[in-house]
């Protein structure tokens, strides 16, 4: 048996998002394929069809956004049935209408439907998470944090697997971790895999790592790929929800029961008897000790 982990990021562009997340989900293998035809079996129930077919992606920015809460508080909460019926006819009219210089002549209930729908289905994807024992693991970093310069592993990455390796070492000796990732421009794919490469080979720390981490990747298409979609969702509520060790941007308001939710997934372990290491790891500066020493 092995541990497989999801990965994706959030934030990456600098641009909106008050932190950059690289954030996974690990899940054991057995219970893989029961947990994603529940995430798609859900996607029926809160929003009467499946939406993910051909390239429509389950996003946390568009699940989340804040026009969705906006939506959502137009009226009172709706029954189940009337809200996923409504959510329903809100996408069909989305659908019909797209590629047309109209809008979808959506009504009022209906939207407000879909905005309850996707909030609903968030936090069940994540009650989902903790009925499969699900761990989550990232690496947060501020959006001005320093850069490195070198041509290595960044930090992220690097903490990221310190702590999957963590949880991988307390489990019985003949189950690995597999790390599978959302797919990025070949180039960026051949750099992460040689810099991937060369971290479990060539470092101490990375050698005594691949004893319990498959070194190579997996890469595969966010949009076939349900539990690379899960782990967009929680990247997009870690950067914008979750507040933990010295994240201090605000968060959105709105997000906290769900952030409340991711954070209890998280990984937590003593280390030594006495240090608690946590799955989410808060990182200031990416650049190594010696770019920062440059200069001094």
């Amino acid at each position: 048996m092995s541990f497989l982990l999801f990965m994706d990021e959030s934030g990456h562009d600098l641009k909106e998002s008050p932190y950059e997340v690289l954030a996974g989900i690990c899940i054991e293998d057995r219970d893989l394929w029961n947990f994603i035809c529940q995430v798609q079996d859900a996607e029926t129930q809160f929003f009467g069809q499946r939406v993910t077919p051909g390239e429509l992606e389950l996003k946390g920015k568009e699940l989340l956004k804040r026009k969705t809460f906006r939506l959502a508080a137009q009226m009172a909460p709706l029954e189940h049935t009337e809200r996923t019926r409504l959510a329903h006819a809100c996408l069909q009219k989305g659908t019909a209408a797209k590629g047309t210089a109209e809008g979808s002549g959506a009504t009022r209930a209906e939207l407000t439907a879909l905005g309850q729908a996707k909030i609903a289905f968030v936090e069940h994807i994540l009650e989902l998470c903790g009925q499969y024992r699900v761990r989550v693991f990232a690496s947060v970093v501020d959006r001005d944090a320093p850069r490195p310069h070198g041509d290595f592993l960044r930090k992220d990455y690097a903490y990221l697997f310190e702590r999957y390796f963590y949880f991988l070492d307390e489990q019985p000796a003949t189950q690995l971790g597999l790390v599978v990732f959302d797919e990025l421009e070949r180039a960026l794919c051949h750099i992460l895999v040689d810099q991937m490469g060369r971290y479990f080979r060539e470092t101490a720390k990375g050698r005594m790592r691949a004893a319990r981490v498959i070194p190579e990747p997996f890469f595969v298409h966010s949009h076939l790929t349900t539990a690379i979609q899960v782990a967009d969702i929680v990247a997009y509520l870690i950067a914008w929800g979750v507040r933990v060790g010295g994240m201090t941007r605000p968060a959105r308001t709105e997000l906290s029961r769900l952030a409340e939710r991711v954070s209890q997934l998280r990984y937590r372990t003593m280390r030594d008897g006495e240090h608690v290491t946590w799955g989410i790891a808060v990182i200031d500066d990416l650049r190594p000790r010696d770019e920062r020493n440059e200069g001094q």
